[in-house]
């Protein structure tokens, strides 16, 4: 027995239930479930336009690109625009997401190179899961579809999202990640992203890039 099952024991012990005491954990389910939600700002709410527009506004104030495309296939041209209206190089990392794997990059100018980042990526871009539409946050989880490495190494960071997938809260966006992975399945890690990296902590003058990218574009489809 474990140090944390023996003083669960004692707790039952003192209280005079069982560890199998189904009513008991009924009361605590019930109660969960029924529990009213906390307070959730307005900012956010709205249909999916609106969603969207809330979204694009508070990632901008923070320092993010946004581009709206039509479809999955104008997310390779949009990416090639940004790095060449930056002069940056056609070289780009992600990882195995499939929502990724499955749009026509080789109709584009792109060089892809697949897995984690040691580092040495100038580009990188990922799928988020949700965005949140009060702050302009991605939801990006961590795996090999997405490694984390490339939430911070590369100093310009790509997130594609979709319009139907930008929720009003943090709430609304962290149940869809429950909702799409499930008990006992979720990721090891959720990287809540809100503009690029940045701090004021010397002489407080603000720095972008100072513990990861200097750049984040985010690329909305909206279909």
């Amino acid at each position: 027995m474990s140090a944390r099952d023996e003083i669960y024991s004692n707790i039952r012990r003192s209280l005079g239930v069982r560890a199998d005491d189904a009513a008991r954990r009924a009361i605590v389910r019930n109660r969960i479930e029924a529990s009213a939600p906390g307070i959730r700002p307005q900012r956010g709410e709205g249909d999916l336009g609106t969603r969207s527009a809330t979204f694009r506004a508070q990632a901008e104030s923070v320092s993010a690109t946004v581009a709206f495309v039509e479809r999955g296939e104008d997310v390779p041209p949009e990416i090639a625009r940004f790095l060449r209206d930056h002069n940056l190089p056609t070289t780009l990392r992600m990882g195995e997401d499939a929502r990724l794997a499955a749009l026509p990059w080789t109709n584009t100018p792109l060089t892809i190179s697949l897995g984690p980042s040691d580092g040495g990526d100038l580009n990188a871009v990922s799928h988020a899961e949700a965005g949140v539409a009060e702050t302009g946050t991605l939801v990006i989880v961590s795996g090999a579809h997405n490694p984390s490495t490339l939430n911070f190494l590369p100093d310009n960071h790509i997130v594609v999202v979709r319009a139907g997938e930008i929720e009003a809260t943090y709430e609304d966006a962290l149940a869809r990640v429950r909702e799409r992975y499930g008990k006992g399945q979720m990721p090891r890690t959720v990287n809540l992203i809100t503009g690029p990296s940045r701090s004021a902590d010397i002489e407080q003058k603000l720095l972008l890039g100072a513990h990861g990218p200097r750049r984040l574009h985010v690329v909305i489809v909206k279909a």
